[in-house]
């Protein structure tokens, strides 16, 4: 056990966030932190990582207990090289040899100017009598592990990289628990599946928060449940952990159907004639009593987001003509030689690494940027809705009223007059916040208040730009079964798998340099093209490092490829039956745990085969890992 609490509260005026929770992290767990929107959950990480206080609760920890955190969110005042932010990590004892490569940055720059010079070996003087190059061996290391260059720039890195730098900033001083908060926002898919990998092989206890169904799946090897103040932990994975839930939730419904029909026959019985009363039982009013009050202290679900796409008139059938077009950014070439057609009903995925362009080939495709050579030809009756992943849409100076309904209390829907407020109660919004300035609405919040303002908008042609970003499970859920429903054309940029593969019927891939290809359905085609070619990549990488200017060449040769002994010819002619063997059985033991029949058997051994899941898992991967060295 590295922590635990007990009787954890925390209320801000409302509903208890937590209401007696209870609490335990044990080493390399891996627990995904689920819960609606405005449950608690980045509180609950801020109250671990000692940002705020609860209001009660007992803790207890290992001495000298470690916690890293990555927020939702980069800071935007952050300045100097991937090297200084991560060093940052270790606190005061890096700020010489922060300092030392900030100097190293100047004398390059300014070769000449010798109080440089004298600072440099100052401060190489102070890490000499200290253990600082210590800490620039572990800062190197981590930024080894995160694969980053340590002289970049920060504010030159992209999203993802960013991400990645703080992630190692978070790792250096080499913490116990990490705590994540929405990792993979600002991810592109490829940066994702790294993030994935890293954190299972990670020898640290994890307790994260994400919408990324994918990403629960392949890390998370328990569940925290946090709904309605409770905490409830899952030892399972995050499928068998959806299956399990919906049985909990049916049976805490019967339950409650059950005690509201008695309260509502005593509620009847009471409200009899005056000769009843007189004869009552005070024993019998007691407990109505009692049930009166369990109902009021009663706390249901929350809502559901309702999302109800306004009609539009047709488009012609043929929506977007594009050929042969080009486009460079600068001098960087995003878009070369790209023709294609998109049809009245498509739903087309755009995907791609971060900075391949995605954003601005939808902007080409609507005719926002004009192609350096080529054209794009629009068909006819288009009426186009845009979801931009910014929310630069939104007026901060507006009320959320106002942001989706500038104009008058009442709203047409699908040609039926509404109240402005009672629409966005189908977003959870309630009269009161629907009345207050968007300044104090969530990330979540203001996702749910552009939907709200994009679905009042008859549309034939949606184009949705990271819509996922900060919403929950169920409100992305929902999203996808309206977007299959939706019968005019659809443009989706994501980074969430499950939501392209559950969505679209064809992708878009940017390649980088200019290359784009097109696949049928989601974006696993195109994953699975991209390991291909990392692993090409990977087998062609010469063995002999080349010396760059100004590097003296390596002292040692390189090491000479070895064969393989008999042992290892065995072994490698093996594993791949293994690990089809494996492979098999994990598949059968998840489809199984996955069925209601196996929870309703009193014969399920629950403990052991999630025990044995979690066993195959760690099995394969160590399989696989043997292969690729033996390969």
């Amino acid at each position: 056990m590295l922590l635990s609490y007990r009787n954890l509260t925390v209320s801000f005026g409302g509903p208890k966030l937590l209401d007696n929770a209870g609490l335990t992290i044990d080493k390399r767990e891996r627990i995904c932190l689920l819960g609606r929107n405005g449950e608690g959950k980045s509180t609950l990480l801020r109250i671990l990582n000692s940002e705020i206080e609860q209001d009660q609760g007992e803790i207890e920890a290992i001495p000298g207990l470690r916690i890293g955190k990555l927020d939702q969110e980069v800071p935007a005042a952050l300045e100097g090289t991937v090297f200084e932010i991560v060093a940052q990590g270790l606190g005061e004892a890096a700020q010489t040899i922060a300092k030392y490569h900030h100097l190293l940055h100047e004398i390059g720059e300014h070769p000449d100017d010798e109080s440089i010079g004298e600072q440099l070996d100052e401060v190489q003087h102070q890490l000499d009598q200290t253990d600082g190059w210590a800490i620039e061996h572990k800062v190197e290391n981590i930024l080894q592990r995160v694969e980053l260059d340590g002289d970049q720039e920060f504010s030159s890195l992209s999203g993802g990289n960013k991400r990645r730098a703080l992630l190692a900033r978070a790792l250096i001083k080499q913490p116990h628990i990490l705590l994540l908060d929405e990792p993979t926002n600002h991810l592109d898919i490829p940066g994702i599946r790294w993030l994935e990998e890293f954190l299972r092989k990670a020898d640290i206890a994890l307790l994260f928060v994400s919408h990324d169904r994918a990403f629960i799946q392949r890390v998370a090897n328990k569940i925290l449940d946090l709904d309605r103040g409770q905490l409830t932990r899952w030892e399972c994975d995050y499928n068998t952990y959806l299956s399990r839930k919906a049985e909990l939730l049916a049976g805490e419904a019967k339950q409650q159907a059950v005690f509201d029909k008695k309260l509502a026959e005593e509620e009847v019985w009471i409200r009899k004639g005056i000769q009843a009363r007189r004869t009552r039982n005070e024993g019998r009013v007691r407990s109505l009593k009692k049930m009166r009050e369990e109902r009021a202290e009663r706390r249901n679900i929350q809502g559901k987001t309702k999302l109800d796409l306004s009609d539009a008139q047709l488009s012609g059938r043929k929506v977007i003509t594009v050929d042969d077009i080009n486009y460079k950014w600068g001098q960087t070439p995003l878009i070369e030689n790209f023709s294609t057609t998109i049809w009245r009903g498509d739903k087309i995925g755009i995907v791609g690494l971060n900075g391949s362009g995605k954003t601005t080939l939808l902007n080409l495709l609507l005719k926002k940027l004009e192609p350096n050579s080529g054209s794009i030809t629009h068909g006819t009756k288009l009426e186009v809705a845009y979801f931009d992943q910014h929310r630069d849409q939104l007026d901060d100076k507006l009320s959320v009223a106002e942001n989706v309904h500038p104009a008058g209390e009442m709203v047409n829907i699908n040609g039926k007059p509404r109240h402005i407020l009672s629409y966005l109660q189908d977003f959870l919004f309630t009269p009161q916040t629907s009345r207050s300035p968007i300044t104090k609405l969530s990330g979540g919040e203001r996702a749910r208040l552009l939907l709200a303002k994009l679905f009042i908008q008859p549309a034939n042609v949606l184009v949705l730009d990271e819509p996922t970003n900060d919403l929950d499970i169920e409100t992305v859920e929902l999203l996808e079964e309206r977007l299959l429903e939706y019968n005019g054309t659809l443009l989706l940029v994501s980074h969430d798998r499950s939501f392209l593969d559950n969505v679209v019927t064809s992708t878009i891939a940017l390649e980088g340099n200019g290359l784009i290809e097109e696949y049928v359905g989601g974006c696993e085609e195109w994953l699975k093209k991209q390991e291909s070619n990392k692993a090409s990549a990977k087998k062609q990488k010469p063995a002999t490092t080349t010396a760059t200017v100004n590097e003296a060449p390596p002292a040692t040769a390189a090491p000479i490829q070895r064969k393989l002994s008999n042992k290892e010819r065995e072994a490698l002619k093996k594993l791949p039956g293994k690990i089809e063997k494996l492979e098999a059985e994990h598949a059968a033991l998840a489809e199984l745990m996955a069925t209601p029949e196996y929870y309703q058997d009193p014969a399920s051994q629950l403990a052991e085969d999630a025990k044995r899941l979690e066993k195959l898992e760690s099995d394969i991967l160590q399989a696989y890992e043997a292969l690729e060295a033996l390969s």
